[in-house]
């Protein structure tokens, strides 16, 4: 029964939907439930998926090359233009440097310098699923570390062409040479080189030229459906054209992305291929968790793990080296180095050629391919203990900056944390007269408050002796404005010990930090969306006809009874019955609140709507109010 593809896809959904919940209810993240689910289903765990069968894996992989496509349709062609510093140099640096030394170490110790250097540059690629998923799962892509590291990604999906090209060229022994050859591998080199610049060029051509009027038809249908199918079948196709050509389909997805990031189908793309990619990266890790040869960690468990560590550590040493090199902080280049420090998906591809072309032995490809297994396997588990333990002690650590200098600072306000919150509200008190005392960890951010004639000063405000410079002693009020939340902790625990005549007003991302402070003795908390989410309610309000003042009435009705619900709920935050049911009193509570509004003061609410009363004063009709809302007043009546 097991042998069949739709029982292994049955065996490895069900795997999927027990084991994920979990891992993600124990902080493990999604990807390491994959793999876990993998071996526990795989043949050296309950054996539920027999050993060689591979007929998922080979759907499963489409989910990398979904995944390329839709990154790519997120990055502009202007914006790879920008990125091409860090592609070529980081990319081409960590990859000759990786290559480097493995074929150091591997020479070292007694391999033929050949195989020791065909090693080092299948060691070097790094896993496109793994990482990208991670950094997707912690919001950290958009970063800057998260930007160097795809472009690192990026680079070694580039450099896929000129190995497949070259391991051959390494071959010790005789290559298993195929007899049957057909197609684009029958021509001569030169026109395989000719195909493969052809097929690229139709990718990019057809996507400027012939893909939008296509779109633009499938979307003239309104089906749905149909426009799904045209997005599989753009990628599946693509795919195909490069499994011909010799290339890596993933990059040709990409390619196809970037073409298309600038096409008004873009974000229907990006919603119809989602779920598909999502589905199959899955299956995939749950693949290569079920792929892991158990026998050889058994057979030989220290040779094997001493591989895997050494490979590791060597990738891991160039990463940090390299992006140091290229500026960045230690703390990102650390993370760098954790993400890509394992060996990727398409090591398995090329182990597989250097194998049948003669480069690699037998025995020795079968231990690097589980060393690659291993490694993916043991980098969710790497990027967890750097999130828990080196993040927090980097965060703790003295700034390698030094603080500013605060000289005779006596304004009432000091502003911690001057990002997207603390800006605008600095500058709203700055207009106001208000003086303040700007303070953020954010060296660059200082640099462009000064250019701009704003007096800000550098420096991690939990400090004590940083606040007593800064006048902590003789303000009014410290606005605490900070995008960490364990960060607002520690500054709200050290200013009511030191400083107790301070008024707190403090930023949180949302309810579960609000209550944390409010348990604490914090009155002045401020969750950062309620705000916009309030005026983006009063424009909806006024869109449908409502007159201003009633928009604005029910807004700041709800607001209030809002807010009231926040610090009426805190002491419950922790028992989830009595909590959830005091929450759904309260969302009772707001809508009988709003129901009960007296919309009948008609002259009064008049005399907010400016453009009423201008369009009564000109004998223009007014906005069309919804029932039951009494009919606009005739000026005449006043």
């Amino acid at each position: 029964m097991h042998d069949s593809v739709l029982a292994q896809a049955f065996v490895y959904l069900a795997a999927a939907v027990a084991a994920v919940p979990l891992a993600k209810r124990l902080g493990m993240g999604a990807v390491l439930g994959y793999l876990l689910a993998g071996i526990a289903i795989g043949p050296f765990g309950l054996h539920l998926v027999p050993e060689g069968s591979d007929g998922v894996l080979h759907v499963a992989e489409f989910g990398v090359v979904m995944m390329l496509f839709l990154i790519g349709l997120e990055l502009r062609p202007t914006a790879l233009w920008r990125m091409r510093g860090a592609v070529v140099g980081l990319g081409g640096a960590q990859m000759a440097g990786t290559a480097a030394l493995v074929c150091a170490a591997g020479m070292a110790l007694g391999s033929p310098w050949r195989v020791a250097l065909a090693v080092g540059v299948i060691v070097a690629m790094s896993s496109t699923a793994i990482v990208l998923q991670s950094l997707a799962e912690t919001g950290r892509l958009r970063t800057e570390a998260g930007q160097r590291i795809f472009a690192i990604l990026l680079s070694q999906d580039i450099a896929v062409i000129p190995i497949l090209a070259a391991l051959p060229l390494l071959a010790t022994a005789p290559a298993v040479v195929a007899t049957d050859h057909h197609g684009v591998a029958a021509l001569p080199g030169w026109q395989q080189a000719l195909v493969v610049l052809g097929a690229v060029a139709a990718i990019v051509g057809g996507g400027r030229y012939l893909l939008r009027p296509v779109f633009r038809a499938i979307a003239r249908t309104g089906l749905r459906e149909i426009f799904t199918a045209t997005a599989l079948l753009l990628v599946v196709g693509i795919a195909l054209l490069m499994q011909a050509v010799g290339l890596s389909p993933a990059l040709g997805t990409f390619l196809a992305g970037v073409v298309l990031a600038d096409s008004e189908y873009r974000h229907e793309l990006e919603g119809d291929i989602e779920p598909f990619k999502g589905l199959l990266l899955g299956l995939f890790f749950i693949s290569v968790g079920a792929g892991i040869d158990f026998r050889l960690v058994t057979d030989a468990p220290l040779s094997l793990g001493g591989l895997v560590l050494g490979l590791m550590a060597i990738k891991a040493l160039v990463l940090a080296v390299v992006a140091r090199r290229a500026g960045s902080a230690t703390g990102d280049a650390l993370f760098i180095a954790a993400a890509l420090c394992q060996v990727g998906e398409f090591a398995f591809v090329l182990i597989g050629l250097a194998r049948g072309a003669g480069v690699l032995p037998e025995i020795d490809a079968s231990r690097l391919v589980a060393a690659v297994a291993l490694s993916m396997l043991a980098t969710p588990l790497l990027l967890l203990v750097h999130a828990r333990v080196v993040e927090p002690r980097l965060a703790t650590a003295t700034p390698a900056r030094e603080a500013d200098d605060i000289h005779d600072e006596d304004a009432p306000v000091i502003v911690a944390g001057f990002g997207r919150v603390g800006s605008t509200l600095g500058r709203l008190l700055r207009a106001s007269g208000v003086g303040t005392t700007v303070l953020d960890l954010d060296g660059d951010r200082i640099e462009v408050l000064r250019r701009l004639g704003l007096e800000a000063y550098y420096g991690d405000a939990t400090r004590l002796e940083l606040l007593q410079a800064a006048g902590a002693a003789r303000a009014q009020v410290l606005v605490v404005a900070v995008d960490d939340f364990a960060v607002t902790e520690r500054l709200v625990e050290v200013a009511k010990r030191h400083f107790p005549h301070l008024r707190l007003i403090v930023r949180v991302p949302d309810r579960p930090e609000a209550y944390t402070l409010l348990k604490d003795g914090v009155t002045d908390v401020h969750r950062e969306t309620v705000g916009t989410a309030c005026d983006m309610g009063y424009a909806a309000l006024r869109a449908l006809g409502h007159r201003a003042f009633q928009a604005r009435r029910a807004v700041q009705a709800f607001r209030e009874h809002d807010e009231q619900g926040v610090r009426a709920l805190a002491d419950k935050w922790g028992d989830e019955g009595s909590y959830l049911s005091a929450a759904r009193a309260r969302i009772a509570e707001s809508a009988l609140l709003l129901a009960s509004l007296d919309f009948v003061d008609r002259h009064f609410d008049l005399a907010w709507d400016n453009s009423a009363l201008r369009d009564e004063a000109l004998g223009r009709s007014s906005p069309p109010a919804p029932a039951p809302r009494p009919a606009p007043i005739d000026a005449n009546e006043e």
